[in-house]
């Protein structure tokens, strides 16, 4: 399969095309165009602007993902003879694209101890089987865990049974994505979210997007880089792959863009994996050198500039080139475009939060943004490219371990107590679960042995949990290889299926409001409907503390997160006025910082030991494709990395001659977690470094984690290749 020479173009709206004819043109244009937030990444599309619309009201704006994922929820049913059919060992042997592809849920299904096959059962059952386990465990042996593909409604009630429950193990997807963001932005400026709004982008004359791959992943915010490119801006990437979309990028809703192209990365920097903070690093030290600092806003609106300044100065160019794998040549580059830029976005994704000092890379980006006062204006700040439609959102309404103070006193009036024990998050659920301590899980979505480092050991700890509860518009490996001793999965209504409305927050801090629309299928329900219903049996015989019944009205919901949440109180009627809104503080275009001091922190990391390799020892890093989104596999083929299937590891040439290796040669690759058989291929990766596909490679993947995050390190791992 060969390689294109662009991302997006004709083949986009070939694939746009396709999809359409698969599920009818008119059928599929109507479904795009309704007012629903976009069921898949972060960037925001959708909602009262109407489909294929951003934030900023532009159109259209659509992508390869959004369809993707509107093409798989108009699916049709999955029958009951599919499960008669296949057994439980023979589904477990089904790719994530087949599990995915074999139709929408229609009905519950359980599958118990001694069960060969999953059994259609009445809702009426599959509601008793889970408050009947619900009433069973003990608080601190339950869990909840959410999908950012769910709703704040949805989420907030999860969170809500929880609490009511007595456990704060509430946990959600960001806890293996972006949740070192999060921590490292809030110690670099008090605040944990993006400082920018949609239309900063368009005013900045200089975006740096490290670590990530928007053509494949997010690919609508490839406009917005060719609009800052036509307008003489520039891009700096920075990633150890080099990826063409991120070279030159054919935007389809462009007619010149789609016609001739437009080049995206000004520099593209390749460091060696774990090698950010390095490079960071080197970018700073150039600048002190050439007098590029904002002393003023350094002085007038940070702390621990000294600290800072020493050990930048204290790290020798050898040390940084070593560390980083990138010339000071390119340094230089990079860094007199910098100090040249009057307005500059810091971008990045999981490239780096997903290291063992992911939380310290994110502060790194904050320090080379406040050397040069680029927090806290118009057109500059630090945006991190979260993932799921609504991640960011659960985040906001509490679906994690620990609520805000002031939820919980306003909890307590309601006549809840919130629970006073130290909750888990994902990561110590799973090991809890190993463990034999938890009794039941309940997942809103999202594919939790999927996400999970260690693949054989989620498998193995999920199947130590006696009752698992999913809720699910589809099938997916977690349903088939992280079955709990009992398994239960109740049919769920896409977003744009829900008899209400419901809200979800972008990257860019803004609530948006889907409108919902009739439903596909006869069975599934509302993921609301669904937890309230749970919440009502469950608690049926004993003191009402909160009315089940009500809460399964939205609106209700969402006066009750505007009285329980900060800065949501505009959600509490908006299901009427159909307002949508920025949630106030968060953007920043003035240097006031929600610090202690009220000044925004330098931080003086120094650059992480590698861990050394040996004789036939890479650092590997799993990736995603165009054709998927997150654990979701909808193609099997990765278009711009012209590979033809996902069992391959992506070696550089030269790393592949000196191993030995011709390309197409089957090879082991081995790491401390696991072992897995691959088709090595030569790619251009930074030498020392290899790519497997996620979630295939997870299998490879330790449990290691960043200890302030607790974020694993999916994006390096020392792997042997033979």
């Amino acid at each position: 399969m060969r390689q294109p020479r662009h991302g997006g173009g004709w083949r986009a709206i070939a694939y746009t095309l396709s999809k359409a004819r698969e599920n009818g043109p008119i059928r599929f244009w109507r479904a795009m165009r309704t007012k629903n937030a976009c069921k898949t990444c972060a960037f925001g599309m959708g909602g009262q602007a109407g489909g294929m619309r951003n934030e900023a009201g532009r159109f259209p704006e659509v992508c390869k993902k959004s369809l993707q994922a509107m093409a798989s929820d108009m699916q049709g049913r999955i029958e009951p003879r599919f499960f008669e059919t296949y057994r439980l060992d023979q589904l477990a042997t089904f790719s994530p694209r087949e599990l995915e592809l074999a139709g929408r849920l229609a009905f519950p299904i359980v599958a118990g101890p001694g069960d060969t096959h999953f059994r259609p059962v009445s809702w009426d059952d599959a509601l008793d089987v889970c408050a009947d386990a619900l009433r069973a465990s003990p608080p601190e042996r339950t869990f909840v865990y959410s999908s950012g593909r769910s709703s704040n409604e949805a989420g907030f009630l999860l969170q809500l049974l929880a609490r009511a429950l007595g456990t704060n193990h509430v946990s959600n997807c960001s806890y293996y994505c972006h949740q070192a963001s999060g921590a490292g932005l809030k110690a670099s400026i008090g605040t944990g979210t993006s400082t920018v709004a949609l239309e900063d982008l368009e005013r900045c004359d200089l975006l740096f997007l490290i670590g990530g791959n928007p053509a494949s992943n997010h690919p609508r915010l490839m406009s917005e880089l060719m609009r800052l490119r036509r307008r003489g801006g520039h891009v700096v990437v920075v990633n150890p792959l080099r990826e063409v979309g991120l070279e030159r990028f054919n935007v389809p809703s462009s007619a010149t863009s789609l016609l001739f192209g437009s080049e995206i990365a000004s520099l593209y920097v390749q460091p060696t994996i774990g090698g950010d903070i390095a490079l960071l690093l080197g970018i700073a030290k150039r600048l002190l050198e050439s007098g590029a600092v904002d002393r003023a806003f350094v002085d007038n609106h940070t702390e621990g500039w000294e600290a800072f300044r020493q050990r930048v100065e204290d790290t020798s160019w050898e040390a940084v080139e070593r560390d980083s794998g990138v010339s000071r040549t390119e340094i230089d580059a990079v860094a007199d475009l910098y100090g040249a830029s009057k307005s500059t976005v810091f971008s990045w994704s999981m490239g780096i939060t997903h290291h063992l000092h992911g939380v310290e890379n994110v502060r790194w980006i904050a320090n080379l943004a406040l050397m040069r006062g680029m927090v806290g204006k118009p057109g500059a700040g630090l945006m991190p490219i979260r993932g799921h439609s609504n991640v960011q959102g659960l985040g906001s309404i509490g679906v994690t371990p620990q609520i805000r103070a002031q939820a919980a006193e306003r909890l307590g009036e309601l006549g809840l107590t919130v629970p006073s024990f130290e909750g888990y998050d994902t990561l110590a659920t799973m090991e809890a679960a190993s463990r034999r301590e938890m009794q039941v899980g309940v997942c809103l979505g999202g594919n939790l042995f999927g996400a999970n480092p260690d693949a054989s050991f989620a498998s193995e700890a999920l199947g130590r949990v006696d009752t698992l509860v999913h809720l699910s518009t589809t099938l997916n490996t977690g349903h088939v290889r992280g079955r709990g001793q009992t398994t239960v999965i109740l049919p769920v209504r896409a977003r744009d299926e829900e008899e209400q409305s419901t809200t979800q927050e972008s990257m860019f801090n803004y609530v948006r409001l889907s409108d919902g629309g009739p439903a596909r299928l006869e069975g599934p329900r509302g993921e609301v409907q669904v937890l309230a219903e749970m919440g009502r049996r469950a608690f049926a015989g004993a003191a009402a503390v909160l009315d089940w019944a009500e809460l399964a009205d939205h609106n209700a919901i969402r006066r009750l997160i505007a009285r329980l949440v900060p800065e949501f109180e505009p959600v509490a009627d908006i299901g009427t006025t159909k307002r949508e809104f920025h949630i106030p503080g968060r953007v920043l275009h003035e240097p006031t910082f929600r610090t202690g001091s009220g000044r925004a922190r330098f931080t003086d990391f120094p650059v992480p030991e590698a861990t050394p390799l040996g004789e036939r020892q890479l650092r590997l890093m799993t990736v995603r494709t165009e054709g998927q989104f997150n654990t979701v596999v909808y193609e099997e083929t990765d278009l711009y990395r012209g590979q033809d299937r996902r069992d391959v590891i992506l070696i550089h040439p030269e790393d592949l001659a000196r191993l030995g290796l011709k390309p197409d040669q089957t090879v082991e690759v081995r790491s401390e977690a696991g072992t897995l058989r691959a088709v090595a291929r030569p790619f251009p990766i930074a030498r020392g470094c290899a790519a497997m596909y996620f979630p295939e490679a997870n299998v490879l993947v330790p449990r290691r984690a960043d200890p302030v995050s607790r974020t694993p390190a999916y994006k390096s791992v020392v792997v042997e290749v033979t």
